[in-house]
């Protein structure tokens, strides 16, 4: 058992699978980092393997925001006790170790070439990495979500843990996905 896991993501919101994820890594870890990636909109820039992850539309909640949910979530799965939630800017690789130490091993759930490269660039920066093949068909897609919460269909619901349902719909009212690019 290593001491430390680390997952990273957008989290654009957190949903069941993101969880799911979580809870692998931490059946070999003492404890995680849930490393939030995009956390500065200023850094965001075009990525060839994946052309729509830096547009505001795929980018709807802050960091704060995040934090927030992913706090919620990983609380109500017993699971807060053993993880810390930090920034994690992929654009400033020199800058990783200063939130993830390199003794942390990084779990990266590979669907396409994005998720590969990443595992890659965090592997050239000295991080142990574990990549687990994800089933595309299987793939619970954030995007999906955020089309789900712009058009103001329920069916959200049910793919995020239950923890992060309210904060979501609060989130929501006080700003609507159209206002946060994502509608």
């Amino acid at each position: 058992m290593s001491a430390l896991a680390c997952v990273t993501g957008r989290f654009q919101p957190p949903h069941a699978q993101h969880l799911e994820l979580f809870a692998i890594a931490l059946r070999d870890a003492e404890r995680l980092v849930v490393a939030v990636t995009n956390p500065d909109s200023a850094a965001r820039r075009p990525e060839p393997a994946s052309a729509h992850r830096h547009t505001p539309a795929a980018n709807p909640f802050t960091y704060f925001e995040r934090a927030g949910l992913l706090g919620a979530a990983l609380e109500a799965e017993g699971l807060g006790p053993r993880t810390t939630i930090v920034p994690f800017d992929l654009t400033r690789p020199a800058t990783w170790p200063e939130y993830v130490p390199l003794h942390a091993r990084q779990y990266v759930r590979a669907y396409g070439d994005w998720e590969r490269d990443k595992a890659a660039a965090l592997a050239v920066a000295g991080y142990a990495v574990t990549v687990l093949e994800g089933d595309p068909a299987g793939r619970l897609s954030a995007s999906d979500l955020r089309v789900l919460l712009a058009g103001g269909d329920e069916a959200w619901r049910a793919a995020v843990p239950p923890a992060t349902v309210g904060l979501l719909a609060e989130l929501l009212q006080a700003f609507p996905m159209a206002q946060r690019g994502g509608g």
